[in-house]
């Protein structure tokens, strides 16, 4: 029979379990309704932006950059429109800082892992841009397996989503595409769906994957448009701002993702810890009744052997 002092040992110990588990569900529960309404309010503007870039990119019939000032590379429109054989993957990973939110780094981390495996199959190296201590740990341990290289990691754009955080991403992102370094890149995110539910995915940023042209498609999405001052410089201004916007897009939909695989998992923890306590005290009701009857018995031996 278990020792009386250590299940009550352990009937504390999980009830300050329940206690931490409670409380961050009840945080995750009040931060994920900020992030929702973050990520609803985000996608009209993220949908609208990509499909007026598209048309726009239907509607230019070749890319030049004569004339135009390029002071960093994300501004060097023409090349970063050009489809090149890939050789090397760009791959941004979006993960979180902290832990205890179920499967959500998990499943990340492991179509990551897929892709790069795919990727090596068909001799083609791959680059990883990382968000999150999660993914960063993770990946630096398979690193040496699969053969991909950790070129940047991001950790404080994964607690503060900012704009400016998906600029600095998106320059980085841009400067090794320029450069040479990688010849596509492609996000691993999360996209929420609601508290319950959110799908790892991969979101294709370069090349831009547009429609083929046909009778029907000319008509819908290649109406006759007018630039002012000129297309190549409306280009130059929007490839900036889609590439951004789709990182930023992607960490806002990780984020809410996070924080609702968070309450979920706590929620499950609490629950599994209140069912503990109950066993254990039941089973600390049975050893206290054991103990008693044990004395009991004891008792009545003493006075049995007196009497004799």
């Amino acid at each position: 029979m278990p020792n009386l002092k250590d299940i009550k040992s352990r009937i504390a110990s999980v009830e300050n379990t329940k206690k931490i588990t409670r409380a961050m569900k009840m945080v995750a529960a009040a931060k994920v309704k900020k992030a929702e309404s973050s990520v609803k309010a985000a996608r009209p503007f993220s949908e609208e932006l990509i499909g007026a870039f598209k048309k726009l990119l239907h509607s230019v019939s070749e890319y030049s950059a004569s004339g135009l000032k390029v002071a960093l590379p994300i501004q060097n429109y023409p090349e970063l429109l050009k489809k090149r054989e890939v050789k090397t993957a760009g791959i941004l990973v979006v993960t979180s800082n902290k832990g205890l939110a179920g499967a959500y780094n998990a499943n990340v981390i492991r179509n990551v892992l897929k892709s790069v495996a795919e990727y090596k199959a068909q001799g083609i190296s791959s680059k990883l841009f990382i968000i999150g201590q999660k993914g960063i740990s993770s990946l630096k341990r398979k690193s040496e397996d699969l053969g991909f290289e950790i070129v940047k990691t991001y950790t404080k754009i994964a607690n503060e989503v900012s704009s400016t955080g998906a600029e600095l991403i998106a320059e980085d992102l841009a400067e090794a595409f320029i450069a040479g370094e990688i010849d596509n890149i492609e996000i691993f995110t999360t996209k929420f769906k609601n508290m319950m539910s959110y799908t790892a995915e991969k979101w294709d940023i370069l090349p831009v994957a547009l429609a083929e042209k046909t009778e029907t498609t000319a008509v819908e999405i290649s109406p006759l448009m007018e630039f002012e001052p000129d297309e190549h410089s409306i280009l130059q201004q929007i490839v900036p701002l889609y590439i951004t916007n789709t990182i930023y897009q992607a960490i806002l939909e990780a984020q809410a993702s996070e924080l609702a695989s968070r309450m979920t998992a706590m929620s499950a923890a609490s629950t599994n810890a209140e069912d503990m306590i109950r066993i254990l005290t039941i089973d600390y009701n049975k050893a206290r009744q054991w103990a008693i009857t044990q004395e009991i018995l004891e008792v009545v031996s003493g006075a049995d052997a007196l009497k004799g």
